[in-house]
């Protein structure tokens, strides 16, 4: 006689780690001394979607508050720079001149020297070195 064919199959464990399954790094909570990641209540996406909407255009209304005050500040900068050399001119170019003359000064002193002895003089003067010893 055949075997009956049972209609009522066995149940998988979802709930637990399987085998091979990577583990992921766990939250360790101290006060519920539980090991694993907390469940998530799962939340209309259309809501979760609404609150980064609504954080991006906050965000957009940052940047662009940020750039317009940096640009009156550049603006008010120009402006009283332009002002300042209209009243002294003579001034102005005396403080530029000073300031490329210390800029000079400092590169051709933190630059190494840039003459060296070429190789015909260094030979030419160990040839006459040896001259030398020898009389």
């Amino acid at each position: 006689m055949p075997r009956r064919k049972n209609n009522v199959g066995t149940t998988l464990d979802t709930e637990g780690a399987k085998i091979g399954e990577p583990v992921p790094k766990a939250i360790i909570d101290i006060n519920t001394a539980s090991v694993g990641v907390p469940r998530q209540a799962e939340q209309d996406l259309r809501t979760e979607l609404g609150a980064l909407r609504q954080q991006v255009d906050r965000l957009q209304q940052q940047v662009i508050s940020a750039g317009r005050s940096a640009k009156g500040g550049a603006r008010n900068a120009v402006r009283e720079t332009e002002a300042l050399v209209k009243h002294y001119p003579l001034s102005t170019f005396a403080l530029m001149a000073a300031v490329a003359g210390l800029l000079t000064f400092a590169s051709r002193q933190l630059s190494p020297p840039r003459h060296r002895e070429s190789s015909a003089l260094r030979g030419l003067r160990d040839f006459y070195d040896r001259m030398r010893e020898r009389i």
